[in-house]
């Protein structure tokens, strides 16, 4: 183990930062809609973040399924149904990485439809972040300008003096008295029934096991090879550590979590270099869920929504940026995959792309007038 490989520093705390656009909205849904336990899904997302940055020894972010959340939040699912679904999901995902059935799937998956996966995703951030921007627009602006002033800057890192903007406007408009109630509080133990599993699959699960695939696996192994060559991460071992932690966090009150390229993105683009960031990440975590368990949804819901969307544009942005390796010959089944991907969804980008690449490849052997655009 190296020194280098965790570093504890201005620059990793502000990476891991860098996700909280993509983490706050989910997690404010769970909290307050679907009653999960407070002290559960954050102690154990800290726990999920020190665990997997000691074993990767890069950054990488624990997130919330974005396709069960999102069905989970607009249908008021029980916390019960959404354990049960996220230790269903977390089976499927052993059984896949054991058999090595997504290596499979990663082998006859070309560049272009992962960078295909990596753009449109960048832009849904982006229009996601355009929206919280437009709840105060110059609030919206200073951030960005903020971020482009002060993204590299060592002693005053930009996700640090937008997370520490956001707390002193709270403070200053008073909400931040009413809402801080100190207290210790241990995780919960939790059931849910086996029919709840399946139940819960059929309703989402299978939809994200697609999504996750895409975007959690096969596009996230991508990034970490553009951002360190030398320590490539293998789908299988993503797969295996998002299957070993969605199995055993529902008993203590954790979600259903997974890694993504949009949080690595953020979190890169934020500052972070070393497995530090997720041990940073995680004791934030932990420490906020032990004993500021009643008081975090409303503290997430408080942060101004303007300085979160500010934050997501530019990850949408920075992710958008590696088409630059992409070759003229690769722009039709990019542009296929990034348009179904945002009229419909990403499985149905991924799956029909990918189709769509090896019947050209296959019939463009002996067709040269297709044939450029696969070869």
């Amino acid at each position: 183990m190296r020194i280098k490989d965790f570093e504890f520093n201005r620059r990793e705390l502000a990476g891991s930062m860098g996700d909280f656009g993509t983490l706050f909205p989910l997690a404010i849904g769970y909290l307050a809609i679907n009653g999960l336990n407070p002290a559960g899904l954050l102690v154990m997302m800290g726990l999920a973040n020190i665990v997997t940055g000691i074993l990767y020894r890069l950054p990488m972010p624990i997130q919330p399924k974005k396709v069960l959340a999102a069905v989970a939040i607009s249908q008021g699912w029980s916390p019960s149904l959404i354990y049960a679904t996220g230790f269903g999901t977390g089976v499927i995902w052993l059984v896949l990485a054991f058999t090595g059935l997504i290596q499979k799937i990663a082998a006859i998956t070309p560049r272009s439809v992962v960078r295909g996966i990596q753009v449109a995703l960048g832009i849904m951030l982006a229009i996601e972040g355009f929206k919280l921007i437009s709840a105060g627009w110059i609030l919206g602006i200073a951030s960005i300008v903020i971020v482009l002033l002060l993204r590299q800057n060592r002693y005053a890192p930009a996700a640090i003096v937008l997370v520490v903007l956001g707390i002193a406007l709270m403070g200053m408009r008073g909400e931040l008295g009413g809402v801080i109630h100190f207290g210790f509080t241990l995780p919960p133990l939790t059931t849910f029934s086996r029919s709840e599993i399946w139940q819960g699959l059929v309703l989402a699960g299978f939809a994200q096991i697609a999504l996750t695939a895409t975007n959690a696996v096969i596009a996230t192994s991508a990034l970490i090879k553009e951002y360190w060559p030398e320590k490539p991460v293998s789908e299988k071992r993503l797969a295996l550590n998002q299957g070993i932690m969605n199995v055993a966090v529902p008993f203590f009150g954790g979600m259903p979590m997974c890694h993504g390229a949009g949080g690595l993105a953020g979190q890169y683009h934020f500052g972070a270099r070393t497995g530090g960031t997720n041990i940073i990440e995680g004791i934030m975590w932990i420490v906020l869920g032990l004993f500021l368990a009643s008081s975090i949804a409303d503290l997430f819901a408080l942060f101004p929504k303007s300085i979160i969307g500010a934050m997501m544009l530019l990850v949408g942005i920075e992710l958008t940026k590696f088409v630059r390796d992409i070759k003229l010959r690769e722009t039709p089944v990019m542009a296929l995959t990034v348009a179904l991907s945002l009229l419909v969804n990403m499985a149905v980008g991924f799956a029909v792309a990918v189709a769509a690449y090896h019947a050209l490849r296959r019939w463009g052997k002996d067709k040269k007038y297709i044939g450029w655009m696969v070869d």
